[in-house]
């Protein structure tokens, strides 16, 4: 993931965003099935059917994909063994460059060095964002626990 095919993301625009929504939902209707794999027929710009078979788990994540285009989102697909840049991972944590690296830095999130530039594999970045994630939600559990031993009303 470079930071050149995060710039040529784009917004889907109302059409594509539609044919989302319906793509989303015919597909979705097969998932319920136990089968490893699916058939689907894709036509070409003659108008010509082919069939394609796909893995039932590949069927999952398109219906994943076309679910956030229907919602109006851009969507990337990155292999959970891609590098990412320190802007790249700071942008998916939704956390300041600087700030990523002093976790770096600091050991807590796992890092190699290309030349001079840190890299970081995108597994590892989420394997850090979902202990952040367990941590806060923890920490919530913590707080509305000791609101209500002490009696506190947020009404």
């Amino acid at each position: 993931m470079t930071a050149t095919a995060l710039t040529k993301m784009t917004l889907p625009v109302e059409r594509e965003v539609q044919a989302a929504m319906q793509g989303q939902r015919a597909l979705a209707a097969f998932l319920t099935t136990r089968s490893e794999s699916q058939h689907i027929q894709i036509f070409d710009d003659k108008n010509l059917a082919h069939q394609v078979k796909l893995p039932t788990s590949a069927v999952r994540l398109l219906v994943d994909i076309l679910a956030e285009l229907a919602d109006g989102n851009a969507v990337e697909v990155v292999p959970v063994h891609a590098e990412l840049t320190t802007q790249d991972a700071a942008d998916t944590l939704n956390v300041s460059r600087p700030h990523l690296v002093k976790l770096m830095e600091q050991g807590g999130l796992p890092f190699h060095k290309t030349g001079k530039h840190r890299r970081v594999r995108f597994a590892d970045l989420l394997q850090f964002k979902s202990h952040r994630d367990q941590a806060s939600e923890d920490a919530m559990v913590d707080l509305a626990q000791q609101a209500q031993e002490l009696a506190l009303s947020y009404e």
